[in-house]
């Protein structure tokens, strides 16, 4: 077996760079959606959804800063562009959002999509580690 620097399987460790990658470029765009929710949202709700925009795209700051470091250890190279970005997303990209009511359907459409990724890639994990118990 092909083993890295810490150890772990390097095919196994690409596939997952890639896995990672992939929900690194989706929260990127959800970061920069929630930026121009931000910036533009008005509506009777806008105080509130000012603020919580601010204090989301604030903690997908953090996990964008998280993901990009855990592929970093895996000894891949987190994606960095806009191109690389709009490539590999699945997260819808709200252009020119200004209304309420469509702000937070955007949201909770991304958030979704985001839980799904992760998903995808712990149950991808999980079966990983199955197979190397029963092995």
């Amino acid at each position: 077996m092909n083993k890295s620097i810490l150890g772990l399987d390097k095919t196994k460790s690409a596939n997952l760079v890639y896995s990672l990658n992939g929900l690194l470029a989706n929260f990127q765009i959800y970061y920069q959606n929630l930026r121009g929710l931000h910036w533009n949202i008005k509506g009777k709700n806008f105080f509130e959804l000012h603020v919580k925009f601010e204090e989301f795209y604030t903690d997908s700051q953090v996990k964008v800063d998280d993901i990009a470091e855990r592929i970093l250890t895996l000894q891949g190279k987190p994606l960095h562009t806009f191109t690389d970005y709009i490539k590999r997303h699945s997260v819808p990209v709200g252009k020119d959002i200004s209304n309420d009511v469509e702000g937070v359907e955007l949201v909770v459409n991304s958030l979704s999509e985001l839980l799904k990724i992760e998903r995808e890639i712990l149950n991808f994990q999980m079966k990983q580690m199955m197979k190397e118990q029963i092995l």
